[in-house]
């Protein structure tokens, strides 16, 4: 049986998991399974949760948030979107045609916050001419 908190098919899992980071040789205790700790980190940002609140059944919420991190430094997540890119775009399956938009918006001469030169000073609502 499938479980509810299940990302990724088997077939899938197997494009991505070459591309994880091994902790071979690296201090500490060695990653848990990756394939649990990607899907608690799908499973959060596609449920709008917080860290914090992410299911048990991920384990504990500090390491997929830590693993998300040093993903995110690391290069993992760049070297996993590339890698995906780069298949369907060999495939046919991404549409690279791009619809640019030429309209333009002003803000307010206030809605900045530098400062507006006026000529001069001004005191007590009179010119400085």
């Amino acid at each position: 049986m499938k479980s509810r908190y299940a990302v990724f098919s088997d077939d899938q899992w197997e494009l991505i998991a070459p591309m994880m980071p091994s902790s071979t040789g690296k201090a500490g205790r060695p990653f848990k399974d990756h394939r649990l700790i990607t899907e608690g980190i799908i499973y959060r940002y596609r449920a709008g949760i917080p860290w914090r609140d992410l299911p048990e059944h991920f384990g504990s919420w500090k390491t997929v948030w830590k693993r998300h991190r040093r993903y995110s430094n690391d290069g993992t997540w760049d070297t996993v979107l590339g890698a995906l890119l780069s298949r369907a775009d060999t495939q046919g399956l991404i549409n690279w045609e791009v619809s640019v938009d030429s309209t333009v918006n002003r803000a307010h001469q206030h809605g900045t916050n530098l400062t507006r030169d006026t000529g001069g000073t001004i005191e007590l609502q009179e010119s400085s001419r």
